[in-house]
């Protein structure tokens, strides 16, 4: 999943960079409102974490101009902010918000609230995802074949986990690369294709058509999840 981070205090946006690509995510980041606007309005996000007090441009206007926005309707908007009135708040969350976290927070609060800012804008709600003898925990980040964990890279777990979020779904390489690369990916090489035949070797450890099975090839559209909907199975 990709996120971008609009925040002018640039200490704190590369701590919460540098965290957040640790979990997995692509992220890039915007020191203020003008440049996060042009991020947002060029580049598909799944996350936008805002701040509301920025320069150039503040972090409710931004909002705004998001939400009337016709291209990304489904990006999800985080305010992130040391204001605390709860006239404020209501001003961030009618702006067109999704959820509201206060300054200061605990890092595995927010990683929380984007996890379940992600199942809810899915069709699979469930933060464990399953087919057939394949298991995807998402707060985890683990993934298992029946008792054994297969050891996946970052790119490789959010290819699969991107995969069987939208089951049934004709995925194109460039929207791969959009949602788990940043935007520092270059758009004219093969590093999906060179990352789906890696992944695919790995889920065939066990069954050598499994690999195949899973992630199927459409020509010249890109790829699908082989399921019509990811089995849902609640955290014990």
């Amino acid at each position: 999943m990709r996120i971008l981070i609009v925040e002018d205090e640039e200490d704190l946006s590369r701590a919460l960079a540098k965290g957040l690509k640790r979990e997995g995510y692509a992220v890039d980041m915007a020191l203020d409102g003008l440049i996060g606007w042009e991020m947002a309005d060029t580049n598909e996000y799944d996350v936008v974490i805002l701040d509301i007090n920025l320069p150039e441009l503040d972090g409710i206007s931004l909002c705004q101009q998001i939400r009337r926005s016709s291209h990304h309707p489904d990006v999800l908007i985080l305010m992130l902010t040391a204001r605390s009135h709860p006239d404020e708040v209501e001003e961030g969350l009618d702006s067109g918000a999704d959820d509201y976290l206060r300054k200061p927070f605990v890092f595995n609060e927010l990683l929380a609230r984007i996890r379940a800012l992600l199942r809810r804008s899915s069709s699979v709600k469930s933060p464990v995802l399953q087919y057939e003898g394949l298991t995807l925990d998402t707060n985890r980040k683990e993934v298992w074949y029946g008792e054994e964990r297969i050891s996946l890279t970052r790119k490789e777990f959010g290819l699969l986990e991107y995969l069987m979020l939208h089951p049934g779904e004709v995925i194109s390489s460039e929207r791969l690369l959009e949602h788990v690369w940043d935007i520092h990916a270059d758009p004219l090489t093969s590093t999906v294709r060179v990352h789906i035949n890696s992944l695919r070797r790995k889920l065939s450890h066990h069954d050598p058509e499994a690999g195949e099975r899973y992630i199927q090839t459409v020509q010249g559209h890109g790829y699908k999840w082989a399921g019509t909907t990811a089995k849902k199975e609640e955290l014990k």
